[in-house]
């Protein structure tokens, strides 16, 4: 009896007669008899998977990581000599359980070089590299015999989370809260440290400021002093000086030119007294004349 087979376009069809490959394509179709026709499907489009690793750190650290991976079959025919991809034409269904094994066997290559790296790492190191893990993982997975004898090229590799026990992570989050509240304490103490040496510098400021004024009031009251010592001992010269030309004069002159400054100033005179002993003098100075 002759069937017809119609591909998906998803799919590397590969047609065995006898044993032996007969045509073979992406999407394929054709005319077949199933008593001597096998048919294998394998896909052609990039396939996604998750994974969850469980791993101990450099320093016996429990750590489990969780991620995804994205996957192709670039080499089909290759696939085809390893995995059973043998189909049932009519329900399309696999006829073995090697398809599941294919992301077994790669989650496996995948899990053992991840452990490789987290062994070299302690726990507080392992969870903060979960870009630079991706990274070696994708580098170092192409190189894997298997994966090469498979035809399987991994295109990304993610660890979406990397993380202690529940206990540990409690751990860290008390440490890590710890030491932000110590940096806020710290943050505060630096701020009155720096309120307090604003304020004494500021004090320091307006010492120094009132130094200043004391010390130049200081130096307006010398010079007022010096300016009034000055003006005393020129206005006593002048005096000095004044009288000197007096000092040869006749006493009767001085009396009468004393008198006369009083008469010339009468008018400014209120009140006039003049003693018995002045006036006796006067009148002694006249009978002496």
């Amino acid at each position: 009896m002759v069937n017809y087979f119609k591909g998906d376009p998803a799919k590397f069809v590969i047609r065995y007669v006898a044993g032996k490959a007969k045509q073979s394509g992406r999407g394929i179709s054709f005319f077949y008899q199933a008593y001597h026709t096998n048919i294998v499907a394998i896909p052609a489009m990039t396939l996604d998977s998750n994974f969850i690793f469980n791993e101990v750190s450099k320093d016996f650290q429990s750590i489990t990581l969780q991620g995804h991976f994205t996957y192709q079959i670039t080499d089909p025919r290759k696939m085809a000599d390893i995995l059973d991809f043998s189909i049932d034409p009519v329900s399309r269904r696999y006829r073995s359980d090697d398809p599941e094994k294919l992301e077994l066997r790669i989650k496996n290559v995948m899990q053992m070089l991840t452990r490789t790296e987290i062994k070299k790492l302690t726990l507080e190191e392992a969870i903060n590299v979960t870009d630079e893990l991706s990274l070696s993982l994708l580098e170092r997975v192409p190189s894997v015999p298997i994966m090469i004898d498979m035809g399987i090229q991994v295109m990304s590799i993610t660890f979406t989370t990397i993380s202690p026990t529940a206990e540990i992570a409690r751990a860290l989050e008390a440490d890590y809260r710890e030491g932000l509240q110590k940096k806020a304490d710290e943050a505060i103490y630096a701020r009155r440290a720096a309120a307090v040496e604003q304020e004494r510098t500021i004090k320091e400021a307006e010492t120094q400021t009132e130094i200043t004024l004391e010390e130049k009031r200081r130096t307006l009251i010398e010079l007022a002093g010096e300016n009034t010592i000055k003006d005393a001992q020129f206005k006593a010269d002048a005096k000095k000086m004044e009288l000197e030309a007096y000092k040869d004069t006749d006493p009767k002159l001085m009396l009468a030119l004393a008198l006369k400054g009083l008469a010339d100033n009468a008018n400014k005179i209120g009140n006039l007294t003049i003693t018995s002993e002045i006036l006796s003098q006067i009148m002694n100075e006249r009978i002496d004349d």
